[in-house]
């Protein structure tokens, strides 16, 4: 009697740890799952974010302007074709064709050229082409102008005309920004290819790359721009000079007119019958 009370009470005990083990496991598995959802959910949005654009528009705008105003025409006036391979080539822009897509009304009215939308600032355009127009961007490597800017001075572009602290320099960014202009030289002009590649490369050293420097004041853009600025202005002072030159011959043509017609009529004055008259009798 007493036998069979302890087997059935070994038994119990068996179930009550059996029932304890699976109640266990079934939480462990809920939460290993829990950790594993929110692992594939991590994994999910990293790999959602692979094809998002980490490139400054608005510093590739200001490169791109750089490159327009301070390379491009003298590379225009060497009759030199820069190779796609050049970082500083226009097609390896990623946003070439989006910033041709952009129209400004107005200073204060922006439109896109897309879907036709209108917005009150370039900013808001530019926020606009990251949210809904990014699929139609060409993201191929390389094609990030923003990531020469350290190379042509975007900052200096970026801030010329405000009012900055002076900043500590910087020998180690200074290094690594001259480095990657003296690659963008020889990579863009190569010295090997001849003669006038090797006069753009010298140009190019001396127009960027020499003042990354931290002794003295730098002097950026030596070479001076290759585009005219305010050409507007340029015009008026053309049209105003024309002007000017246009009514001094009128005045000197006038005047030289009265006198011959001044010198005209006294001639034919002295030969009047009166005068003659006059002029006899007092002799």
């Amino acid at each position: 009697m007493a036998a069979s009370r302890n087997h059935r009470n070994r038994r119990s005990i068996k179930l009550l740890l059996f029932f304890t083990f699976a109640v266990q496991a079934t939480f462990c598995s809920s939460a290993v799952l829990e950790r594993q959802q929110a692992y594939d959910g991590r994994k999910m949005e990293s790999d959602s974010l692979e094809g998002k654009v980490h490139c400054s528009r608005s510093r590739s705008r200001t490169a791109s302007k750089i490159i327009e105003e301070y390379l491009v025409p003298f590379v225009k006036q060497k009759g030199y074709n820069m190779s796609s391979a050049c970082r500083l080539n226009h097609e390896n822009d990623m946003f070439k064709e989006q910033e041709l897509k952009k129209d400004m009304i107005r200073p204060s009215q922006w439109r896109c050229d897309y879907c036709k939308k209108t917005f009150r600032s370039e900013e808001y355009l530019d926020n606009h082409m990251d949210n809904r127009h990014s699929d139609l961007l060409d993201l191929s490597a390389n094609r990030c102008l923003a990531d020469v800017c350290g190379a042509i001075h975007c900052d200096h572009v970026a801030n010329e005309g405000k009012a900055a602290a002076k900043k500590r320099c910087s020998r180690a960014a200074v290094i690594k920004n001259k480095h990657l202009c003296e690659s963008l030289a020889n990579s863009c002009f190569p010295p090997e290819e001849g003669g006038v590649a090797l006069q753009l490369n010298e140009f190019f050293l001396r127009q960027f790359c020499d003042s990354h420097t931290c002794d003295g004041k730098p002097k950026h853009f030596p070479r001076g721009s290759g585009v005219r600025k305010n050409k507007s202005l340029y015009m008026a002072l053309c049209l105003f000079t024309i002007t000017l030159l246009l009514i001094f011959y009128l005045a000197v043509y006038l005047y030289k007119r009265d006198m011959n017609i001044n010198a005209t009529s006294l001639k034919r004055l002295k030969q009047h019958p009166i005068l003659k008259a006059q002029k006899s009798k007092k002799y």
